[in-house]
């Protein structure tokens, strides 16, 4: 069995492909139904973020594992293959772990060195955990990648200064309108990201900040925070007509602002320009609404390019995370080769047990005038012989597990012992 990656990111896909092949938290469930069910998947786990979509799964067979997911993302995005298999990214094996591990480690993200990965690998994990489609081979992964990720940023700078989705649109944002001092800005969404764009303005002594969202009680407890004021989304094109600044991060699968609306508020504007920041993937806002005189429309691509120029400190830390990522891939080669023979060995331990019990109950005859302690004493020397007798088989099994050599050891135990 293979483990393998498919999926693609902002590095491999355009934006709007990477729409198309998002896949929402209250998808996940009907992914993985629709996953399981194919033939030469046992495992799986999907990560979809704003910079990737990535399906992780356990290959019975690695090329029927590759048509299956590709034929998944086709029939969820209703797209044929052919208009984004050029832009799958496939890794199998070593390889799929090492992309995991990077991922994990934030060297594979748009913002490097970004924080907000770790917690999204850890929940699609989760989810994945949660729905009893992720088994031993991906839950030892994902717990070997967390423990990368944790490891890259406590023992390298690759976390330094703006390291996150949410921290960069807010600083992108400051770099287009010479800082936000005095600003008025408003925040769309209530999750993570919109937390996140939150808290980085607390910084930037803004005058004021506009808290909109679906659930009314989650923009109470976020503006409350910020001392801002919450309003409901449905008072949106009113407020934007006083604001410098409005930032996105929802998860609707639609967008929220359109042409139309943009349009009606420049009106009422007296021609003061507008700054939007859109980094929802899906967007929330129409691609179009950039191209109305006054309005300046960044989303995730130009926030890739932002992130770009201000990361030449944190590259010269790439070197030392690849150190890390090629450590762990190691050690959970070996981690999980060791699993692989446990129950072999483990198989091996109770047979020598069964005979070594089977000959002392046969042997009880002889041992009937013996006392309680002498008995207790034939015990123990017969475990400890047996003991010995399969201690160097355990140990080469084990040591040279995952290896070719292990392999022919192995076979050789089941054979010899009829395990």
């Amino acid at each position: 069995m293979s483990i393998v990656v498919i999926g693609l990111n902002h590095q491999s896909a355009p934006l709007e492909l990477l729409e198309e092949l998002s896949v929402r938290d209250d998808d996940l469930v009907k992914s993985f139904d629709d996953l399981m069910g194919r033939e030469n998947i046992s495992e799986v786990v999907v990560l979809s973020t704003c910079n990737r979509t990535e399906v992780y799964a356990v290959a019975e067979r690695f090329h029927g594992a590759y048509e299956d997911i590709r034929s998944y993302f086709s029939e969820r995005s209703f797209l044929p293959p052919d208009r984004f298999a050029d832009d799958l990214y496939v890794h199998y094996d070593d390889e799929a772990v090492a992309h995991l591990f990077r991922v994990a480690s934030g060297v594979d993200s748009a913002v490097l060195g970004e924080s907000e990965i770790l917690g999204q690998v850890k929940s699609a994990w989760e989810a994945a955990r949660l729905s009893g489609v992720s088994g031993p081979v991906l839950n030892l992964l994902f717990r070997h990648a967390v423990t990368t990720g944790k490891r890259a940023r406590a023992e390298t700078g690759i976390a330094r200064n703006i390291t996150s989705v949410s921290q960069a649109a807010v600083a992108m944002a400051a770099d287009r309108l010479g800082g936000l001092v005095g600003r008025r800005v408003m925040v769309v969404g209530a999750g993570d990201m919109a937390e996140g764009m939150l808290q980085s303005l607390r910084e930037r002594k803004v005058e004021e900040v506009l808290v909109a969202n679906r659930t009314a009680e989650r923009a109470v407890e976020l503006a409350a925070r910020v001392d801002g004021k919450p309003i409901p989304l449905a008072d949106l094109s009113g407020a934007l007509t006083r604001v410098d600044l409005l930032l996105t991060g929802t998860g609707a699968t639609s967008t929220i602002v359109d042409h139309a609306d943009l349009s009606r508020v420049l009106a009422d504007r007296a021609n003061r320009p507008l700054v939007i920041v859109d980094v929802a993937v899906p967007r929330d806002v129409d691609p179009s609404a950039g191209f109305i005189e006054g309005v300046t429309l960044l989303d995730m691509d130009d926030l890739g390019e932002f992130a770009a120029r201000g990361r030449r400190e944190r590259d010269r830390e790439v070197a030392s995370v690849e150190t890390i990522v090629s450590d762990e891939v190691v050690r959970f080669g070996d981690d999980r080769s060791a699993r692989g023979v446990a129950p072999l060995i483990a198989s091996l331990h109770r047979e020598a047990e069964a005979v070594r019990r089977n000959e002392v109950e046969h042997s009880d005859r002889l041992l009937s005038d013996l006392s309680p302690e002498e008995r207790a004493a034939v015990e123990a020397l017969t475990k400890r012989l047996v003991a010995k007798l399969i201690h160097n088989p355990t140990v080469s099994v084990k040591d040279a597990a995952g290896t070719p050599k292990g392999d022919r050891l192995a076979d050789s135990l089941r054979d010899l012992y009829g395990l």
